[in-house]
């Protein structure tokens, strides 16, 4: 298999590593569903050893109102089609609220889960920045939509015009159109899924940064608590995602469980 491409059902996949496991990574927000670069991956790189990675994205120009269960339902063709299941799996960001989504429709599908700077929900400035995200994008004003989205990262003032240049530079590998972006963030939107939380029983880690500009602490808490059995590790002084060495132990331990 090559390191990026198509899988049968039409996910677009990147792979790291040559460990004798898979690991499914449900990618975050991205402005187009294709392959992504490696490099993607390089906070998941410790996880090499034992694992091949596979990053997923979700299915290219999907219709209107497709929802996070739909995407829950692609991942689950793909994985049935290309994988012995069950399988260990990480959903980032957007990734994480499909794969909260895929855990509670799929439970024979998943081994361990972790759920990584996720939630139940989004709060509400994050909700509204995604908006506007998507809404620069379908107006054409790629640079708007990437100066708001890597914004989030930046919270120094004299940063501006650093985050100016990265998106006038981002902006220029731009897609013909906002189809990915604007269906999976009007998806997200919907997203509210702390009442089925309790349907998740394959075991679970939620790791998040304490300063996440997406979430909350109490976000956090509130899915870890609202999955059974479900383990939390909050890192302070951390935004989004959470990285870091503590982190990758706490991964790497969680998912080496047997």
């Amino acid at each position: 298999m090559n390191n990026r491409g198509y899988f049968r059902s039409g996910l677009p996949y990147t792979t790291i590593g040559n460990g004798p496991k898979p690991l499914v990574v449900f990618e975050g927000l991205t402005f187009s569903h294709k392959p992504q670069p490696p490099v993607i991956l390089k906070m998941y790189s410790f996880l090499c050893t034992d694992y091949t990675i596979y990053s997923v994205l979700r299915r290219p120009q999907p219709p209107d109102h497709y929802s996070l269960d739909d995407m829950a339902n692609d991942y689950a063709q793909m994985i049935r089609e290309e994988f012995t299941v069950p399988v260990d799996i990480i959903g980032i960001s957007t990734g994480g609220s499909v794969a909260l989504h895929f855990a509670a429709l799929h439970p024979t599908l998943v081994r361990r889960l972790v759920i990584h700077s996720s939630a139940h929900i989004l709060n509400d400035r994050a909700k509204q920045l995604q908006l506007d995200v998507a809404r620069a994008a379908e107006n054409g004003n790629w640079g708007k939509a990437w100066r708001l989205l890597i914004g989030t990262g930046f919270t120094s003032p004299f940063a501006k015009p650093l985050v100016f240049l990265l998106g006038f530079f981002l902006s220029l590998d731009h897609p013909k159109n906002a189809r990915d972006l604007v269906v999976t963030v009007e998806a997200e939107d919907n997203h509210a899924f702390r009442d089925h939380l309790r349907e998740i029983v394959c075991p679970t880690l939620v790791a998040g940064g304490e300063d996440d500009f997406f979430y909350s602490p109490e976000l956090f808490r509130e899915t870890a608590q609202g999955i059974p059995d479900a383990r939390l590790c909050l890192y302070p002084h951390m935004g989004h995602p959470a990285r870091g060495d503590l982190f990758k132990a706490d991964v790497l331990s969680f998912l080496l469980e047997a």
